[in-house]
């Protein structure tokens, strides 16, 4: 038998984030919930163990570089390597103002979550992912940081206006493919995923709200993702992928 899959995802307590973990926990991979709030994240890795998932938490705030280290030598120390990382931890800080009303201080919170702490994060972990028999980094992404769909008039994308939200995305697709590319000769691929318009807090969605029209089940946001972390045939690297397939960068 191989090594067990120790899988990492960020921003795991809740949400799709969770979801991911709870179906590939169901999968039989070893389930690692990074997240900020130590009480939500505790919450979560119990309940998947109350599933018969074997699952553990570490504090994991993707703005914090002592919290990456730290989470970094806790997982070398538990497992010795890390076979999938699922850089899901996001945060959707515009207003949709316009490019020209948006502070620039609102962007940099994007920014430091969105791309700083995926490109922390990826490199913490890279010695980890480094000892895997072969491995996956998973940065999800979005639509809303597709150049060419924000560019196209076609697109339900062009009249939207979230500069910090939308560059962030697309900077996070910029480093899937810089990865990609300085890891082409290992076992280690990078791709992006566009988890959709999904029925979660981070979606837009009270909890005890009905889910609006249009919007996809957290079974439904997770998919891709949980493919792409599972599915032995995906053996793309530098891809940008949703449910319904590739998407232009």
């Amino acid at each position: 038998m191989g090594q067990p899959i120790v899988t990492l995802i960020t921003g795991a307590d809740k949400g799709i984030g969770f979801q991911t973990a709870r179906e590939l926990g169901q999968l039989g991979q070893v389930i690692v919930i990074g997240a900020r709030n130590q009480r939500k994240g505790l919450s979560a890795a119990d309940a998947l163990q109350n599933m018969g998932i074997e699952a553990s938490f570490v504090q994991l705030d993707v703005t914090s570089q002592a919290q990456i280290t730290q989470a970094a030598v806790t997982i070398n120390d538990r497992y010795g390597y890390l076979s999938v990382l699922i850089n899901n931890a996001g945060v959707a800080m515009d207003n949709h103002q316009a490019a020209s009303d948006m502070p620039t201080a609102i962007m940099r919170k994007d920014f430091d979550v969105n791309f700083f702490g995926v490109v922390d994060v990826i490199q913490a972990m890279l010695p980890l992912l480094k000892k895997a028999d072969s491995a996956r980094i998973i940065n999800v992404s979005s639509n809303m940081g597709s150049l060419s769909l924000a560019a196209a008039p076609e697109s339900q994308f062009y009249g939207v206006n979230s500069l910090g939200y939308q560059a962030s995305k697309a900077a996070v697709n910029f480093a899937t493919i810089s990865f990609s590319k300085e890891l082409i000769d290992t076992s280690i691929t990078v791709n992006s995923v566009n988890p959709g318009w999904t029925a979660t807090e981070f979606g837009g969605r009270a909890s005890d709200a009905p889910t609006p029209a249009g919007m996809q089940t957290v079974t439904e946001g997770a998919a891709q993702i949980v493919k792409v972390a599972s599915d032995p045939t995906f053996t793309a690297n530098g891809s940008f992928t949703e449910n319904a397939g590739t998407i232009q960068w």
